[in-house]
């Protein structure tokens, strides 16, 4: 199976799960765990604040922050079809207890368009807004890469209105080598950034969340509040370092692959798909009316070794990672180039 559902179906390689069986393991919970403790440290150092914290899932990075940052009836904006909104099953409202308005389009917000969807502080009807959230790559924008002048005004107009920022940078690392810039460089208008270890770097979980020292030093406690507290995590968090320190570097590759796929489908009358969204690994495309339905794409393809993701009814996502070739994603190309031309 060429499986392009997500880059979070990667399986440890030979070299990470040695380094796992070798790592040197403590208690966390009481700070001890030395693969832990230097997986943080450099995590802080590679998104430029002054402490980073790993934790299990980069949902839980997620609430954490909302948990960190908002209090109960606040309210966050964020960019359409986020996915912190989007995909993590309600989580904001339920533990955090705040609500979302939803601006922009195509994954980005400009400065004007947080102001205006900006609500006061005391006033006496609205929920006030206290947090704006920059999702950078967009997954459901098809891996966009939000531009940095944009990051800039967006988080400037934010500190000026007192209102906190966080970057949730999922796909941090790919949008930095997109950009051909740092994971610091992107992060650094931010008061809070998380990024993601268990998606396009490969490594079985963990993400890190980074920010000033003492706000991290009280997300520890939110995070054994939500559960995730872990023991001798030194054995995940040895596969983290493994895969910043091999697999960074090569996520351009998988940006190749992607946009060979994007640009073999988009060839197709059935398909609409704007090439020029495809900046990383995600290829975002919609099936025009006498096509085939995502779902019978989706099936179909898995008929022919293929596996991708519906997004909607005429929506479908493939993701480019490690543990596909170019020959594979050359040959998933063609298969659902021929597939999404059958009914039309």
């Amino acid at each position: 199976m060429i499986d392009l559902r997500s880059d979070t179906i990667t399986r440890p390689t030979d070299a990470m799960r040695a380094a796992i069986a070798a790592a040197p393991v403590g208690d966390d919970q009481f700070g001890e765990d030395p693969s832990v403790n230097a997986l943080q440290e450099h995590g802080a150092a590679l998104l430029g604040k002054e402490a980073a914290l790993w934790l299990p899932t980069g949902t839980m990075a997620n609430q954490v922050a909302l948990r960190l940052l908002t209090r109960p009836g606040d309210d966050v904006v964020v960019s359409r079809e986020s996915h912190i909104v989007w995909h993590e099953a309600g989580a904001g409202g339920a533990n955090a207890g705040v609500q979302f308005t939803e601006i922009g389009t195509g994954g980005v917000f400009s400065a004007d368009e947080f102001l205006a969807a900006c609500k006061p502080q005391g006033h006496m009807l609205y929920p006030p807004t206290t947090l704006v959230v920059i999702e950078n790559t967009h997954n459901r924008a098809g891996g966009l890469v939000v531009p940095q002048p944009m990051v800039e005004a967006v988080c400037g107009a934010a500190r000026a209105a007192g209102v906190a920022t966080l970057l949730d940078g999922a796909r941090l690392w790919n949008a930095a080598i997109a950009a051909r810039t740092t994971p610091a460089a992107i992060a650094a208008p931010f008061d809070v950034v998380w990024a993601a270890l268990s998606k396009g770097l490969g490594a079985p979980a963990g993400s890190l969340l980074a920010g000033p020292r003492d706000l991290i030093a009280r997300a520890v406690r939110v995070r054994r509040m939500l559960g995730g507290a872990m023991r001798q995590v030194g054995l995940l968090a040895a596969a983290g370092s493994h895969a910043l320190a091999h697999h960074y570097d090569r996520l351009s590759e998988d940006h190749a692959h992607a946009r060979l796929i994007a640009a073999r489908i988009a060839q197709c009358p059935g398909v609409r798909l704007d090439l020029a969204t495809v900046q990383t690994n995600i290829v975002v495309f919609h099936l025009e009316p006498g096509a085939p339905d995502a779902a019978t794409v989706v099936a179909r393809a898995r008929e022919r070794g293929v596996a991708l993701f519906a997004f909607g009814p005429r929506t479908l996502r493939v993701v480019t990672h490690l543990a596909v070739t170019r020959a594979q994603c050359v040959e998933a190309a063609d298969i659902l180039a021929e597939i999404c031309l059958a009914d039309s």
